[in-house]
């Protein structure tokens, strides 16, 4: 006779009652009731919401309607926004994945302007510290005046010389009509050469340029940012600008912010006007300063006609095809600042 134990390893074990608990009253087997898994907690807390969302649309349709369309189109927005950043960002940092040798200049990273007041009209270097060598409107017809100039265009070489890694810059269009098509950029440039560039002509020369189309201080800013970026394929990382100390605030504080470059990477180097002139310099540029704090960007009123009868031989200003991505802001007519992307804001 085989004894086996008792217990599951028996081979023949065997529940005396099905598994449950036995209802001695009712005779009955109460099966266990399995606990049913739980949902997964977000898809819990999403019907959570529908649901809630569908008794406040019972109660309140338009409401809700209007609060989920506004909704919708603030999601619409920030998407696209996030992929217009994105994508400059992407061709902004293209500019130098193996196309340097495209650019000339490609090695230099500040910006050093100079901005034009006048177009040298002698034809010979000899006379250009003397006003009869310059054509001049009627305001700036004053003894001193064309040393101004020079002192203008020494600066601007100076600076470039203390720093290697500037590009200089002579910004100026044809502006004037019976000067003849030539313009400030070009005239500051000649009379630079002819000084041999102030004994800095080995280390300045091969990188001092002009820019030709400004026909406004404003402009002489914004069209140069932009010939940078066509001759070095990139932004300046600083800016310095050269021209008369009472225009100061007019560079440093309205232009700037109105391009928005960083007040930290900006520099200015005024120097004075000459005494003869300084008290209608001061009062004339308290008025030019006034229409540019209405009209920051120079697109309307007394600003642009002055721009337009600053072009008497309607030049064609290229830009911004040489800087594509700060078209918005070649575009851009409005008194509140540009709220658009600009590609200084990920140079860092």
């Amino acid at each position: 006779m085989n004894n086996y134990p008792f217990g599951s390893n028996s081979p023949k074990s065997f529940n005396a009652y099905p598994r449950g608990d036995f209802d001695i009253e009712l005779g009955n087997i109460k099966r266990t009731r399995r606990s049913k898994v739980s949902s997964f907690y977000p898809v819990r807390m999403i019907k959570s919401l529908a649901n809630r969302l569908h008794y406040y649309y019972k109660l309140h349709p338009l409401l809700v309607f209007f609060v989920s369309l506004a909704f919708g189109v603030t999601i619409l927005i920030g998407l696209s926004l996030y992929e217009h950043h994105y994508r400059m960002l992407r061709n902004y940092r293209k500019l130098d994945e193996g196309f340097s040798n495209y650019y000339p200049y490609a090695k230099l990273k500040n910006l050093v302007m100079v901005a034009g007041h006048s177009v040298y009209t002698s034809s010979s270097c000899e006379k250009v510290d003397m006003e009869d060598s310059w054509f001049l409107e009627p305001y700036q017809k004053n003894p001193g005046q064309a040393a101004t100039f020079l002192t203008h265009i020494k600066e601007g070489v100076e600076s470039t010389a203390q720093d290697g890694a500037a590009l200089l810059l002579f910004s100026g269009g044809e502006t004037r009509k019976d000067a003849g098509p030539r313009s400030e950029a070009q005239s500051y440039w000649t009379v630079a050469d002819s000084k041999g560039w102030f004994g800095k002509e080995e280390s300045v020369k091969w990188r001092a340029l002009t820019e030709e189309h400004a026909r406004d201080s404003f402009e002489n800013l914004l069209f140069s940012v932009c010939r940078f970026r066509e001759l070095t394929g990139t932004y300046p990382q600083n800016i310095t600008v050269v021209s008369y100390d009472f225009k100061e605030e007019r560079f440093a504080n309205l232009h700037r912010s109105a391009i928005g470059f960083p007040e930290s990477q900006f520099f200015y180097r005024g120097t004075p006007a000459s005494s003869t002139a300084k008290e209608a310099a001061l009062k004339g540029e308290a008025l030019v300063r006034t229409q540019f704090q209405h009209d920051p960007y120079g697109c309307i009123g007394l600003l642009k006609k002055k721009k337009v009868g600053r072009d008497p031989f309607h030049r064609s200003i290229p830009y911004p095809n040489g800087c594509p991505e700060i078209e918005g802001l070649f575009r851009y007519c409005g008194t509140a600042p540009y709220q658009g992307s600009l590609p200084w804001a990920y140079q860092n």
